[in-house]
């Protein structure tokens, strides 16, 4: 039995704009997309999606905790696949695709085609329009700005200068415009051109627009 979007509904918050269940039905959405063209295991997939922010990813969430959401997901995702009564090895596979989903974290490089459609998926889902939006609210979160300028140690390193903000600007400089580099399917690396062209171009005009230049 498939885990199905309803019973999945009721593991996430109803107030995160970021990481909440809008978030995983778009990623669900291109996963499904991406598997289908790239033949992966749809089930295994497909529950993976609908699971694999299911605990910690709420950016109010302690740090620790945030940090290693995709572990507490997959975690909990044992365990509710179990009840189900899903097979040993079918688990295994999903709790893989949730624990190298993660973009900060490479301790478990994604090894099959459903990981990597899962990891595609969500990395797909901050860049484009999306993507800006998603920042934007992420920012409004955690109390910083979406724009602010930033230092030349910033620009070098990726450092701070004291009372720096790190602001959603900052964020595309220092990830989102590499994570199109990044993607493992060749049905995402083509979606993610187009997507990740937006998202430089909004960024651009956003930085001209809050410098009085446009």
């Amino acid at each position: 039995m498939e885990l199905s979007i309803e019973q999945a509904r009721v593991f996430y918050p109803g107030d995160d704009p970021v990481h909440g269940f809008e978030h995983v039905l778009r990623v669900y959405r291109m996963a499904e997309r991406l598997g289908r063209e790239e033949g992966a295991d749809l089930g295994i997939l497909r529950t993976a999606a609908l699971l694999h922010d299911s605990r910690g990813a709420d950016p109010r969430s302690e740090g620790k905790q945030r940090e290693q959401h995709h572990l507490l997901s997959a975690e909990f995702a044992g365990s509710v696949l179990t009840e189900m009564g899903w097979q040993a090895e079918r688990i295994a596979a999903v709790q893989h695709c949730i624990r190298s989903h993660r973009y900060r974290a490479q301790d478990e490089p994604p090894q099959t085609i459903e990981a990597m459609c899962l990891f595609d998926a969500d990395k797909l889902d901050v860049l484009g329009a999306i993507g800006a939006a998603r920042t934007t609210a992420f920012s409004a979160q955690a109390d910083l700005p979406f724009y602010a300028e930033p230092s030349q140690l910033f620009l070098e390193s990726g450092g701070h200068e004291p009372g720096e903000q790190h602001s959603a600007y900052h964020e595309y400089l220092f990830k989102l415009r590499f994570v199109h580099e990044k993607l493992l399917t060749r049905a995402g690396r083509r979606i993610a051109k187009q997507r990740d062209a937006f998202l430089r171009q909004y960024f651009e005009q956003l930085r001209a627009e809050c410098r009085g230049e446009r």
